[in-house]
């Protein structure tokens, strides 16, 4: 393995040098157009929360499929989400495939797994190798992140985004007990299998193999119940303008931010919605317009 290269921590500037301005003369669809696979009969808010910040972080398009017997749930959230019905409340190789013939566009990037059941690992298989073939970008979180997979996304560059008992369950190790550890683990997964890791915790630790950031910008609040889902739609939704790497520390400087001016309002009394809220304010100061 190469040496380790020093990781870089993740600040203003740096989101100042990588932030993409929106053209002047685009068009519906222009800025992205996202996929979002997700929840099942107990978990239908992941996958409303990944497509409204998905649609949050200035994308054009957002797709959300979720089991039938939740579909109800997710039209009623908001009239932004376009949402189509799958006929298993568990991911299958047939809903998994209905699904694809059902998209009426291409979707630049997808986010699968949050609060998804799958019912065989097979349909999981199939949903990523039908959206890697047709050059979709993709980020895996939460149910998608089990070790046979590992196989299907390497050398894609695909985005996974575990938490600690996440990224214990797909590689079969912790990812280390201290922050230099964890940088090395992640670093060297990474580099193995060609994918950007975005590691959450109290340091968020993001890696392509090739380059290693660290994110400290959040808060204890952070910690309730689908924040997670909106990191993984806000990250999706930025993967369809930048590269994974820059995406990932986009997606968690972002996030952290309208965490912390949720913080500043309510306090350990957060709900994700709160955050998902605050995300227009987290992003404005950072928009551009080119001619």
């Amino acid at each position: 393995m190469n040496e380790l290269p020093e990781a870089v921590t993740v600040t203003n500037e740096l989101i100042k040098h990588i932030m993409v301005p929106r053209l002047l003369s685009s068009k519906k669809g222009d800025n992205g157009i996202v996929l979002v696979v997700g929840g099942n009969r107990f978990y239908h808010g992941a996958p409303i929360l990944s497509s409204m910040a998905a649609l949050r972080s200035g994308t054009d398009i957002v797709y959300t499929a979720v089991p039938r017997s939740n579909i109800v749930a997710v039209r009623s959230f908001s009239p932004n989400i376009i949402a189509f019905p799958m006929s298993d409340d568990k991911l299958t190789t047939g809903s998994a495939n209905r699904l694809i013939a059902m998209i009426p566009k291409k979707p630049h990037a997808a986010a699968i797994g949050m609060g998804m059941t799958v019912a065989r690992q097979e349909a999981l298989h199939s949903l990523i190798n039908n959206l890697n073939s047709d050059g979709t970008r993709l980020l895996l979180d939460a149910s998608s992140l089990i070790p046979t997979v590992l196989k299907e996304i390497c050398g894609t560059d695909t985005i996974i985004t575990p938490h600690a008992g996440e990224y214990k369950r797909i590689f079969g190790q912790n990812a280390g007990m201290n922050e230099n550890e964890r940088i090395s683990n992640v670093y060297k997964y990474a580099k193995e299998y060609a994918i950007t890791i975005l590691l959450k915790g109290q340091t968020d630790i993001i890696s392509d193999g090739d380059r290693v950031a660290i994110n400290k910008i959040h808060n204890c609040a952070m910690t309730v119940g689908g924040t997670g889902d909106i990191l993984s739609g806000l990250t999706a939704g930025i993967l369809t303008k930048v590269k994974p790497y820059e995406a990932s520390i986009l997606g968690v400087y972002f996030n952290g931010v309208a965490g912390n001016l949720a913080y500043d309002k309510v306090g350990l009394h957060m709900v994700a919605t709160d955050l998902l809220d605050r995300l227009p304010n987290a992003m404005k100061s950072f928009d551009s317009i080119q001619e």
